[in-house]
């Protein structure tokens, strides 16, 4: 199956698959999808990674992470922010603060994907991909 916004497909898959409580999860490894699969490893909301298969068909494999006896997901809402239809920019004076801090915004910038707050440490505006928390 093609979809056009494969930012917000790989964010339903995640969503997904953590109300369904699995330990794994595969989305279509584009660039973008790695780029941000390695921003939530490095803030932990997810575990790891790896790309299976091969040729065309090369999916990312996401471990997800659950907290607790009960298994509550780590990532309580994923949002997506900017669109195809509406594209959402910010100036880095503007970049917006997820939760007082406690999530996370992921920027496109011109020096690659991140979050909010290393794109303010580097003086740097951008799309606005998604919020995490």
């Amino acid at each position: 199956m093609a979809a056009n916004d494969t930012i917000a497909d790989m964010l339903t898959r995640i969503r997904n698959a953590n109300l369904a409580r699995h330990q794994t999860t595969q989305v279509p490894a584009t660039r973008m999808t790695r780029s941000i699969a390695k921003v939530l490893r490095e803030e932990g909301f997810i575990g790891d990674f790896e790309e299976i298969g091969e040729g065309v068909k090369i999916n990312l494999a996401i471990s997800l992470k659950y907290k607790g006896k009960h298994r509550q997901p780590l990532i309580t809402t994923l949002k997506r922010v900017s669109k195809p239809g509406l594209r959402v920019y910010s100036t880095k004076k503007e970049l917006p603060r997820v939760l007082g801090g406690i999530g996370i915004a992921i920027i496109s910038t011109s020096s690659g994907i991140m979050t909010d707050r290393e794109a303010r440490r580097q003086n740097l505006g951008g799309e606005v991909l998604a919020y995490v928390w």
